[in-house]
């Protein structure tokens, strides 16, 4: 008999994708220039140079059993050392080797650091808006999952919300900074009010609650600022990283766990997470990445054309009238429909070819989200549209 449970989830299908396939079907019928798909965060610029000559070399010259061998199950143990390097060199923190994780992209980080530090109903807490996948991320675990409501004034934490929802039972916390969907990028203010009450209920409860900071937005940050790094602020961090936007190389599926070397417990759960592989299948991310990663570890893609790209499109969504809240870094923006109803709002925006995805999935209502990591000429050429939308529909 097939699982009723994931039969179940075939009705519950991503909003976003399918967005995104109704803007390819409709690419086929009208050129997909034409349609203006702001709905996938599918990075949009080229990989780096460096990189692409790295893989080239590696596969030229390297050996051939240590490149498409299957990496140790705890990661390659130079890639390991390189990367607790670079963290250190960069904000601080004194990681060592062995409190660094390898992992296929930052969902693969996410689902090591949940069962590292939860069990089966235990309850694990996020903020509004979040990213819908968490749902069944935490679903996976067996834990519950509550979501904090959002603070839609700025898109920081709601603290006093927050501090309501703490109980016994919650033994996580999860933050997204910079943010998917809103941007927003959690200040140094924010993290230590974060750090001091979590903290303090610790003192509390009586035990750990560990922080799992998602953070693969955290090298697209605009006008010239950068992201403060939450393990700083709080020991019990497990920091869940990918190189898939940084780097461009989603395809690739590497990101890493990087274990707070303060945290309790910090020299055993990079072990405990290769234990969890085994039970999730989520092991050995490919040898030749993370090699490849290691050689060009101080390196982005040009990332300089998403803050071009938020640029036009909050100039246009603000001069319309629309209430936004600037994003401080990430590819998307979250403006406040124009009616109540996102999901109205964004199939009335259908019908002009402009692809937006409504806010309620991200546990927010009357907002929607534009996933700006398109061409910039296609930016330029979509705001008549969306003028025309506005004009047509809202008398704008």
């Amino acid at each position: 008999m097939i699982n009723e449970g994931y039969k179940a989830m075939l009705g519950g299908k991503s909003v976003i994708r399918e967005l995104s396939e109704y803007a390819t079907r409709r690419g086929a019928e009208i050129g997909y220039e034409n349609v203006f798909d702001f709905s996938l965060g599918n990075p949009s610029v080229p990989a780096p140079d460096d990189f692409t000559r790295t893989m080239v070399d590696l596969y030229e010259h390297g050996d051939p059993v240590a490149i498409h061998g299957y990496s140790p199950s705890l990661g390659i143990p130079s890639v390991c050392a390189t990367i607790a390097e670079l963290l250190n060199r960069r904000f601080g923190v004194p990681y060592e080797a062995h409190h660094i994780f390898p992992t296929t992209g930052a969902a693969g980080a996410l689902s090591h650091a949940m069962r590292a530090v939860t069990k089966p109903g235990d309850e694990i807490i996020t903020f509004a808006p979040y990213f819908p996948e968490y749902q069944p991320y935490v679903a996976g675990t067996g834990a519950k999952l509550t979501v904090v409501p959002a603070d839609t004034a700025n898109f920081q934490i709601n603290f006093d919300a927050f501090e309501a929802a703490l109980n016994a039972n919650v033994q996580a916390v999860l933050i997204n900074t910079p943010n998917n969907p809103s941007g927003a990028v959690y200040s140094a203010e924010t993290l230590t009010r974060l750090s001091a009450i979590l903290a303090a209920k610790q003192t509390e409860y009586g035990h750990d609650i560990f922080l799992i900071s998602d953070e693969p937005y955290r090298e697209i940050v605009f006008d010239g600022g950068e992201q403060p790094y939450p393990a700083r602020f709080y020991s019990n961090t497990l920091t869940c990283y990918s190189f898939s936007k940084s780097l461009s190389l989603p395809g690739e599926r590497i990101g890493y766990v990087a274990v707070n070397p303060r945290a309790t417990d910090a020299d055993l759960l990079v072990a405990m997470m290769g234990q969890i592989s085994r039970g999730t299948g989520h092991n050995c991310p490919p040898s030749s990445i993370q090699l490849g990663v290691a050689k060009v570890i101080d390196e982005t893609s040009d990332l300089s054309v998403y803050e071009t790209n938020m640029n036009l499109l909050y100039d246009a969504l603000t001069s319309l009238g629309f209430e936004v809240v600037r994003p401080g870094g990430t590819f998307y923006i979250f403006p406040k429909a124009l009616e109540s109803d996102a999901t109205a709002f964004c199939l009335k925006a259908k019908e002009y070819d402009l692809i937006l995805v409504p806010s309620d999935s991200f546990g927010v209502t009357g907002h929607f989200r534009m996933a700006y990591c398109v061409d910039t000429e296609k930016v330029k050429r979509s705001i008549p549209a969306l003028e025309r939308f506005v004009r047509e529909q809202y008398g704008r």
